[in-house]
Parts: C-alpha cells; structure tokens; sequence
C-alpha cells in the first residue's frame, strides 16, 4: 500500500507487525523513530533560515534548532561569525574586559547562541540551521520526509518497536532496511547539495 500520510503509516507498520495489541503504542514507534531520524539524517529539505536583528549578547535558538550551518552577519559587508567552544568564549572575554564591538565569534550556550564582542549597535544577522522534522499527528498528517521516504519511517518505527516485541527475529531485517534507506536519502541529498561542485576542466585554446 501507498505511504503518503499518518494515518496511513500506523496502518503499514500495524500489518508489518501483524499483532492485535500495537496498535495504541505505534504512535510512539514512530515518534522514536523522528528522533533517531532527526539524531542521524541531515538531509537539505531540514535547513532553515531567520533573520533577525542582533543587539545583545545573546540569541535564543529556534525551537526546532539541531545544528548550525552558517551564523554570521548581513548589515553592511555580509561575514560568517566564527565558532568557538565555550572555554574560549570565556577567555576571550576575561582577556578582552568583555569588551563591545562588532561581532565576530559565536558559541552554542544551552538553548542560546553567544556572541563576541558584544554588539556595540544593532546587526542584521542569519541564522542557517537543520531543524528538526515537523512530527507526524493527527492534525498534521504528512511532511517532507514521508512524502521522500516512507520507507525510512517505516523501518525506523518497526526498529523501534523491538523492545516491545522482545525475540522477534524480524528485527535485524528492519534495522537492516532502515540503515539502507537513511543511507540512500543522505546520499541523494549530499549529492543534490553539492553538485557542480568538484574540478572543473580547462579547456586551453592554441
């Protein structure tokens, strides 16, 4: 059958599994498996972008932020902040007197993104991300993911379900799909990301 939205997930992953008492915790199969997803897969279709105005020492990350791709500042002449640990962070603080400026570095405190020097005015700053897949439910039944790989849902939640199944030997065969389709998506999408990007031929004239 045709995976194209939640509802009709719960019911593959119920046949897959043929047992009558799964059905009430395939939603958590599937929700384990949006973790793991969004843990291992860092596929195009998840990058995201604000734009927003800097003027003070901290940003407060997107609520769906996993990892950064690119932060920097777009006022003027467009730059890249540099990231640093927060060991440094903190050095460069206590040997700077935690002086203002024009910001050039940024580090991931908690759910907050710091920077340094502390913006003297304001800045117009993007913020590129991966974020996390929006979550299947009952009111939202469909997202990129599905539509690209149903598959990946499918065996990630059949994974998921082998605690609950305990010795059930159809499991190594769904961690071995699973790991087969999360690799083919990451590859589809490494290589949509970065084609045209290798060497180039010079052609010379005589």
């Amino acid at each position: 059958m045709a995976i194209t939205t939640y509802a009709e997930l719960k019911s593959s992953i119920s046949s897959w599994l043929n047992r009558n008492d799964s059905d009430a915790v395939i939603p958590d199969f599937i929700s384990f498996a949006e973790a793991a997803i969004d843990r291992d897969l860092r596929h195009y279709r998840m990058i995201n972008r604000v734009d927003a105005t800097l003027d003070s020492r901290y940003v407060q990350m997107p609520a769906d932020w996993l990892e950064t791709v690119r932060f920097g500042i777009t006022s003027g002449s467009t730059y890249r902040l540099e990231l640093i640990s927060r060991d440094d962070m903190l050095e460069y603080r206590q040997d700077n007197n935690d002086t203002s400026g024009i910001p050039r570095f940024y580090a991931n405190i908690g759910d907050t993104i710091e920077v340094f020097p502390t913006p003297n005015a304001e800045y117009q700053m993007q913020l590129q991300y991966y974020a996390k897949t929006p979550a299947l439910s009952d009111t939202n039944t469909q997202n990129w993911l599905l539509t690209a790989a149903p598959d990946v849902y499918l065996y990630g939640a059949l994974v998921h379900s082998a605690p609950y199944l305990e010795d059930d030997a159809r499991t190594q065969t769904w961690a071995a799909l699973y790991s087969a389709a999360m690799q083919s998506l990451q590859k589809a999408s490494d290589d949509t990301r970065f084609a045209g990007s290798g060497l180039r031929m010079r052609v010379t004239s005589y």
